[in-house]
Formats: C-alpha cells, sequence, structure tokens
C-alpha cells in the first residue's frame, strides 16, 4: 500500500510577518482572503489533521477543511521566548540563540530541541505509513520541516535550511519506509 500524506502551511499571520514565536496570533485578513481563495484546491484525504496552534485552526478553517485537532503535530514549544520576535530574544539572549541555531539538542528557551521535534515527527510519519491513506494536515512550517528532514534521512542539522513558504503543500508518497517528496505546492487555482 502507498500511503500519501499532504502538509499544508498555515496562511499569513502577523506573527509570521514579524518573526514572533508563536503567540497565538490569529491569520490577518490578506492570510484569511488568500487561504479562502484557495478553497477546493486541495486533493480529497480520508483523514483531515491539524496542529492545535490558531493559525493552522484558522487556515483549516478558511480553506473549508473539518479538520481533528492532533496534538502530535503541535509546534516546536518555544518555552519562555514564546509571544517575542527573534530579534527580541536575540538581543536579550545572543549565546543562547547562537546555540538552539547551531546544536539541534539545545533547547535554551526551556521548550522543545529540534532534535525532539524531530524525533516526534518521525513517531508520527511512521504511524500514518502504516495505518493511514490519504492523510492532510494543517501544520506549523517547522513540522513540515520536520517531516522532510525524517522522510529523506537528513540529518537533524539541515532542518535550518529548508524554508516553508505560507499557505504551501508538501505532498509525500511512499511504502516500506521510503518517501518520495514534492516540495512548495502553491495553493491557488492552478492546484496543488
Amino acid at each position: 500500500m502507498t500511503s500519501r500524506v499532504t502538509l499544508v502551511s498555515p496562511a499569513m499571520s502577523r506573527s509570521l510577518r514579524r518573526a514572533r514565536f508563536d503567540d497565538a496570533d490569529p491569520l490577518d485578513e490578506s492570510g484569511t482572503a488568500r487561504a479562502r481563495s484557495a478553497r477546493g484546491t486541495l486533493r480529497a484525504a480520508r483523514r483531515v489533521l491539524v496542529s492545535p496552534t490558531v493559525r493552522c485552526r484558522g487556515t483549516a478553517s478558511a480553506l473549508g477543511l473539518e479538520a481533528t485537532e492532533a496534538p502530535e503535530l503541535a509546534a516546536l514549544d518555544m518555552g519562555r521566548w514564546r509571544g517575542r520576535t527573534l530579534e527580541e530574544v536575540a538581543a536579550a539572549e545572543p549565546d543562547a540563540v547562537a546555540l538552539w541555531l547551531a546544536d539541534p539538542r539545545a533547547a535554551p528557551h526551556g521548550g522543545e530541541s529540534v532534535r525532539s521535534l524531530c524525533g516526534r515527527a518521525g513517531r508520527w510519519l511512521e504511524v500514518v505509513q502504516e495505518s493511514e491513506d490519504g492523510v492532510l494536515a494543517v501544520v506549523e512550517p517547522e513540522f513540515v520541516r520536520s517531516v522532510v528532514v525524517v522522510a529523506l534521512g537528513m540529518p537533524v542539522e539541515a532542518f535550518w535550511r529548508l524554508d516553508v513558504p505560507p499557505l504551501t503543500a508538501t505532498a509525500l508518497s511512499g511504502r516500506a519506509g521510503r518517501w518520495n517528496l514534492r516540495l512548495g505546492q502553491p495553493l491557488d487555482a492552478s492546484g496543488a
């Protein structure tokens, strides 16, 4: 059996524009409008999931998806940095930010490390591959990055080298632990 997983990154929000670590900020007007205009462009899936973040739930709703919230798809836990911009944190804790960006095991913010997030994403991907066909999930960009790192067997350090634009689809298909990947499909009238 071939498993198919489509990961959709959320639409734009003020926090994303300002490089602010998730602060429960909803989609902005342009993000909501763009997601609404993309309704019907995604391939049907047997199961539709959504990360518990406000931005992901808002994107799923604007896309017209009836999604089940899945805690295992949560964004990277940023601990005490949550709600602050990267610029603010870098000014206040430059050594901690440098460590966090250089070492995927580091979690100087008191939250989750990138390595831990990749482990969580890998466990989810194994379960999906074993038991599901046709999964669509609206998830934060860092979860998409983690799944790509795991699916392709990349070193965790590659996490920071992957960009995930807003409101794009990353599609995986595979069997027996081997995944093929289609990255960054924009959700628009040309299809995703």
